[in-house]
């Protein structure tokens, strides 16, 4: 049998995919809830996108009115850079949605488009790696975080001991996986 190629396809996944069979049981209206769902996640997606070129490319919103304006042109005011990985080890990265670092003040800023209320956990996590990576000591610097999320933002001046603490067990949390990765291995 000479299979269909549908090259066009190769690594995406149906709404309706098998790999994601739950679909199956799925009321009309939770396909409805489900659909919107991933629409809002496509949307954040691009909504992201949008600021990080805007950011990167230092064009100003004319209209900051909306959140994601006042965003991009917050970012753009503080010379923040978006979409930068901040990397610890293989077991530990991420990518801040915008940061910078001058005049020993860090500055971290997310933009959240989703539902779910974001928590400063994560910014102090962008944070520690910040730390780790670059050599910086917590105690040493200004660490501002910013969630913009539900038409406000949300500030924190991070407490330089909550940093260090995460970061002491990035480390060790770090080893731990070092040490199964290995075990499994062997």
């Amino acid at each position: 049998m000479n299979f269909k190629r549908h090259s066009n396809l190769v690594g995406e996944h149906a709404f309706l995919s098998p790999s994601y069979y739950h679909w199956i049981n799925y009321s009309p209206d939770r396909l409805v809830t489900r659909w919107n769902t991933l629409r809002a996640v496509q949307l954040g997606n691009e909504q992201h996108a949008y600021a990080a070129y805007n950011i990167n490319n230092k064009i100003v919103q004319e209209d900051d009115s909306s959140l994601l304006g006042l965003y991009i042109n917050d970012c753009i005011g503080f010379g923040m850079q978006a979409e930068v990985i901040l990397y610890y080890s293989d077991n530990c990265f991420g990518t801040a949605d915008a940061i910078s670092f001058t005049m020993n003040i860090l500055r971290i800023s997310d933009l959240k488009t989703g539902a779910i209320t974001a928590s400063v956990h994560q910014l102090e996590v962008y944070a520690a790696l910040f730390s780790l990576e670059y050599d910086v000591d917590p105690y040493d610097i200004e660490i501002e975080l910013r969630i913009y999320q539900d038409n406000e933002v949300r500030l924190w001046d991070a407490d330089p001991s909550t940093i260090l603490a995460i970061s002491k067990k990035i480390i060790i949390f770090d080893h731990h996986i070092d040490r199964l990765k290995r075990e499994e291995a062997s």
